[in-house]
C-alpha cells in the first residue's frame, strides 16, 4: 500500500457509509476482516457480522456528516489514519478517530482498529 491507494480506500469506504446497503463491503473488506469499533470493544468477526454492524450504527444513506481525513503513516500493508466527522446540520455530534488499517496485497482491508474521540469524552485527566 501507498499512500493514495489509502486515500482511495477510504474515500470508497466513506462512499459506502453514504450507500444504502452493505453489498459494496467486499469491496472494502476480506471475507474474514475484523473491525475494532474502539481499543476496548469485542472485534467485529467477518464480512456479515460487518455488514450487521454497519446497519446498526448508522442512521442510513442521507445521514449527514462531514468526514475529512488524513492518512498519517503507511509502512508495508499497515496504515494509519487521522479522521474527522462531524455529523448533523448545525453540528450535533463530533469524533476525531485514528484508524489502524491492515490491507491484504487486493487492497482490500483484514483488520480495521478504530480509536474514537468525542469532546465530552473523559481524556483520562
Amino acid at each position: 500500500m501507498d499512500p493514495q491507494a489509502v486515500e482511495q480506500w477510504v474515500e470508497r469506504y466513506e462512499r459506502s457509509w453514504r450507500s444504502s446497503g452493505t453489498d459494496h463491503l467486499n469491496g472494502l473488506f476480506t471475507t474474514d476482516a475484523t473491525y475494532l469499533p474502539s481499543p476496548w470493544a469485542r472485534p467485529v468477526e467477518g464480512l456479515e457480522a460487518i455488514a450487521a454492524f454497519w446497519d446498526a450504527e448508522r442512521d442510513g444513506p442521507d445521514e449527514e456528516f462531514v468526514m475529512a481525513a488524513e492518512v498519517v503513516a503507511v509502512d508495508g500493508n499497515t496504515a494509519v489514519v487521522r479522521v474527522s466527522v462531524d455529523y448533523g446540520e448545525p453540528v450535533t455530534d463530533r469524533w476525531r478517530d485514528l484508524w489502524v488499517l491492515r490491507f491484504v496485497d487486493d487492497g482490500r482491508c483484514s483488520a480495521f482498529e478504530e480509536w474514537p474521540f468525542a469532546p465530552e469524552q473523559d481524556d483520562g485527566h
